[in-house]
């Protein structure tokens, strides 16, 4: 299977799959410990959501004012 005959060795898998372990383990070593520091988790589930606070009636307004005037800018600038 191999391009050349001479890298066509057999090889036992679970001696393969411990040495793909070990070689990721060796090179991920920093990253996964600073995840571990930072208690970073990349799935989803489990995670606190964090939500925006409400809107009050003074912040639409003022969205409402600053909206009026990019209109304003844009109809002065055609």
């Amino acid at each position: 299977m191999a391009f050349f005959s001479m890298f066509d060795v057999p090889v036992f898998w679970p001696v393969l799959f411990f040495y793909w372990v070990v070689l990721f383990i060796l090179t991920m070593k920093r990253q996964i410990l600073h995840m571990i520091k930072y208690k970073y988790v990349p799935f989803s589930f489990g995670k606190q959501r964090y939500t925006g606070k409400k809107a009050t009636s003074a912040d639409e307004t003022t969205s409402k004012r600053v909206k009026l005037k990019v209109v304003h800018m844009l109809h002065l600038y055609r």
